[in-house]
This record gives structure tokens, C-alpha cells and sequence, in this order.
């Protein structure tokens, strides 16, 4: 995968995807075009059951979008720019793989909102976030208003997107905003620890799993448990649920296939 901005690996069935623009790691039109057609890849890739995304350097993980592109854009421009990322964003969340935000430092307006699209985030004990758009006379445009609402209510969201004001990785952690915090030079070994925990789980499991949480978490419960009726019997009509149950009752590790 030869990209512009970003440096993608595969290593033990983890895809390691980095934003490389530094010092910041902004996110601009060409960053999105290249994370849309990366993960478009790694869910057509069975060599990866989990991918890993962070940022380059120890700064920041992305501290936001592109001002410099943004200030040029009229209604039109900026319209069709928030289109594309709204759906990178919703690609992401909607992955066919466990997606983990390894947040090394700074994740500020739109890169908080790509570490929010993530299903799982650990982040250095140095990691800032905050939404600073009202600052700027805007506000997320990227979903941020609407996932973050979903992690800490209604309340903490609004306090956090109306003053916009940074706050550090204990403080997000508590919000559960971030599921680990590390010391700095530990978020991608620890990453990767949890990515390789789970390439060893079955992956339609997993992907059903993902499916009935994220349908559910968007409708009624009724309708959730609906949702949830039908994963479950799509995983369990699988080859990995035979090997599953088999192993158990074996009394030995049990070897997935993927099918």
C-alpha cells in the first residue's frame, strides 16, 4: 500500500495504519481518500483480523483538520468535504475488523472524532482532546456531536462541546472516552497486546458482535434485540461455532478458520 500520508503494515494479522504528516498529523482531502481506499483493502484482506490506527511522531495523534484547506473552501467546498469525511468516519465504525486508536498525543476536533469512529482507544498518559471548533465559529461536522453524546451522555457532551476546552487522558479515561491510559512509550506495544488478543478470537464472531452493538446502539431496545437475534444466528451457523463449542468440550485451545 503506497500512499501519500499514510504508512500501512501487516504484522502477525494486524494491519498498523499511521497518518504521517507531521508535526500534527492533519487531516486533509487527501488523508481521507487514502484512509477510505485502506480500509476498503483490509476488509477484503482475511490476512488481517484487527488493525491498529495512529498517528506518526509523539505529538499527536491528529490534531484536527487541515485549517490551511478549510479557510479556502466556501459552502459548496466545505460541504462536499465534510460529506467524504462523515463517510470515513462511518466506514471505520463500521468495519468488518476491530479497529483500535492507538492515541499518541493530541486528538482535537476531527481527530477526536476519528478516535471516537475507532471501537476501541488506548492512549498516552501526555494525550490532550478536546472539540476546539466553537472557537472557530463552527462545530464538528465529522460526528463528534453525535458519537461522543453516546460515550458520556447527553451532559458531559455538551459541557465539552460547548467550551471546548482540552482536557488530558485521565480525564477521558474516567469519561470513558478511552479504555487504557499508558505511559507514552508504551500506546503501541500495548495496541498491539490487544490486537493480538484479538486475532486469536473467532472474526464473524467478532464482526457480529460489531454489527449488533452498533445497529443496536441507534434504535429501540426492541428492535436492538432484534438485531442481536439475528447476529447470533449468523454466528452460530458458522464452522467456528462447531470448533468453538468442540474445543471446550475437548478441553483444548480451539483453531478458528474464518468460517
Amino acid at each position: 500500500m503506497n500512499d501519500e500520508f499514510l504508512i500501512s503494515e501487516i504484522e502477525d494479522n494486524t494491519a498498523i495504519i499511521t497518518i504521517n504528516r507531521p508535526p500534527v498529523n492533519p487531516l486533509n482531502s487527501q488523508v481521507f481518500k487514502e484512509l477510505s481506499a485502506v480500509f476498503r483493502e483490509l476488509d477484503e484482506d482475511d490476512r488481517v483480523k484487527a488493525i491498529i490506527l495512529t498517528g506518526s511522531g509523539e505529538k499527536a495523534f491528529v490534531a484536527g483538520a487541515d485549517i490551511n484547506e478549510m479557510a479556502g473552501l466556501d459552502l459548496v467546498g466545505i460541504n462536499k468535504m465534510n460529506k467524504v469525511s462523515r463517510s470515513v468516519y462511518t466506514q471505520i465504525e463500521n468495519s468488518t475488523k476491530p479497529v483500535i486508536a492507538a492515541i499518541n498525543g493530541l486528538a482535537l476536533g476531527g481527530g477526536f472524532e476519528l478516535a471516537l469512529a475507532c471501537d476501541l482507544r488506548i492512549c498516552s498518559e501526555k494525550a490532550k482532546f478536546a472539540f476546539p471548533e466553537v472557537g472557530l465559529g463552527i462545530i464538528p461536522g465529522g460526528g463528534g456531536t453525535q458519537r461522543l453524546q453516546k460515550i458520556v451522555g447527553q451532559g458531559i457532551a455538551k459541557e465539552l462541546l460547548y467550551f471546548g476546552e482540552m482536557f488530558d487522558a485521565f480525564r477521558a479515561q474516567e469519561l470513558h472516552i478511552v479504555n487504557k491510559v499508558v505511559p507514552v512509550n508504551e500506546v503501541l506495544s500495548a495496541a498491539k497486546e490487544w490486537a493480538a488478543k484479538l486475532t486469536q478470537k473467532p472474526p464473524i464472531a467478532l464482526q457480529m458482535m460489531k454489527v449488533a452493538v452498533n445497529a443496536g446502539s441507534n434504535t429501540d431496545i426492541e428492535t436492538g434485540l432484534t438485531i442481536e437475534s439475528s447476529c447470533f444466528g449468523n454466528a452460530f451457523s458458522t464452522e467456528d461455532r462447531k470448533e468453538g463449542l468442540t474445543a471446550f468440550v475437548e478441553k483444548r485451545k480451539p483453531v478458528y478458520s474464518g468460517r
